[in-house]
């Protein structure tokens, strides 16, 4: 199991909403000890909703497992010596203050490397740090805008689209997950700190990896094609009687057999269909051709018929399909979480080696303040001070 690999690093993590959070989350799975550290009244994500359980945010749920909970404010000086002392004994940092705002707190990379030179900082932004846009502000949707993803994801009234989830924070946190390993690697063999600068745009991009490459070369942009490859056919959602299913049948044998089980071996005698570049070129004919065929018949038989013709095939589920499915409870991907004030609620957990080992609940807002500044050597007079003095909260607010 990986989920002890990460044992005896130490994580501070400022992020609020969704990238820097997940990104510490995932590094909370592998065995990290994760410290997330929230202004007075909690991040961003606490207040993002629907979906909520109980009174609180899914969102926020969902991205902060395996976390202790500090409660600090940043806009104080004394906030900020809280910061400088407990980074001595930290190995990475994670922030997405847009940039500038950790050189002015004195909480950046050059800054708290000072006190611990084999830090590892990762700053996430929308732009980078640097840039002509490194100071514009941006979330997902508008990441998503200004990579390019919209104008390949079109409805078919020719409106833009965009991917239904926070698909530029999760890409970025994934990255951010990557890099810091990389660094921890790094600093392991060298001894050296790093500052990371991962850009939601820079992420977006890289995901995009064959589709840019393809302009690139090309000087062709891509067109919007739904469901389908825009490099092969047949490999896209066709309909039956009662809903979708999704083929992957351009490699020329499995295209052969395609043909044969449905009973169209004209097609393969078909010109315009003989190589997948003939098939790609003449997609809207492919598809006229094919409809009326798996219209005639219901999901099941198709299924059925594909597969034992070793056809890749597949439903187009939808998420009561997939939690319904024997494969999603084979996978050991869904966990459990009792939450003080959430109650038990249900989430896709860390199933990268097996199935998703239990997790501890998100923290409430400085649910952990005290113990974890007993941790870094405070003592219960000082803790009592600053919490007194509105520097620090705590999850009781006592």
């Amino acid at each position: 199991m990986l989920t002890d690999a990460l044992s005896g690093l130490t994580v501070l993590d400022f992020g609020q909403l969704i990238a820097g959070p997940v990104a510490a989350m995932w590094l909370a799975d592998l065995g990290a000890t994760v410290i997330k550290v929230e202004p007075p009244g909690g991040e961003l994500a606490r207040r993002l909703g629907p979906p909520w359980q109980r009174q609180e945010s899914l969102t926020a749920l969902t991205s902060n497992r395996n976390k202790l909970g500090l409660c600090v404010d940043l806009k104080k000086p004394d906030g900020i010596d809280i910061v400088r002392r407990i980074v001595r004994k930290v190995d990475i940092v994670i922030e997405n203050f847009r940039p500038g705002v950790a050189e002015r707190l004195g909480i950046d990379h050059a800054s708290l490397s000072l006190l611990q030179p084999a830090l590892i900082t990762c700053s996430l932004s929308a732009f980078g740090q640097h840039g002509p846009w490194r100071e514009r502000p941006g979330v997902d949707g508008i990441l998503q805008a200004a990579s390019g993803i919209m104008s390949i994801i079109k409805g078919p009234d020719g409106t833009p689209g965009k991917v239904p989830l926070p698909f530029a924070d999760m890409t970025a946190a994934m990255f951010a997950t990557i890099a810091i390993l990389s660094a921890v690697r790094k600093r392991d063999v060298t001894g050296q700190g790093s500052h990371l600068d991962i850009s939601l745009y820079n992420s977006m991009l890289m995901i995009q990896q064959l589709t840019l490459a393809g302009y690139l070369g090309s000087g062709e942009p891509p067109q919007p094609t739904g469901s389908a490859a825009p490099y092969a056919a047949l490999n896209e959602a066709v309909p039956t009687s009662d809903g979708w299913i999704m083929i992957a049948a351009y490699q020329e044998p499995r295209w052969q057999r395609l043909c044969q089980v449905i009973g169209r071996c004209d097609l393969l005698s078909d010109r315009r269909f003989a190589t997948n570049r003939d098939r790609v070129s003449h997609r809207a004919e492919l598809r006229a051709a094919l409809d009326s065929v798996f219209r005639s018949k219901p999901t099941q038989h198709w299924l059925a018929l594909l597969q034992e013709a070793d056809i890749i095939v597949a439903p187009v589920a939808n998420y009561e399909d997939v939690t319904r499915s024997d494969q999603y409870a084979a996978s050991g991907i869904e966990i459990e979480i009792e939450h003080a004030s959430a109650g038990r609620f249900r989430m896709p957990g860390f199933g990268l080696d097996g199935p998703a080992p239990p997790a501890s609940p998100p923290p409430l807002v400085g649910e952990h303040s005290r113990d974890i500044l007993a941790r870094f050597e405070f003592t219960a007079a000082e803790i009592d001070s600053l919490i007194s003095d509105g520097i620090v909260f705590t999850g009781d607010r006592s």
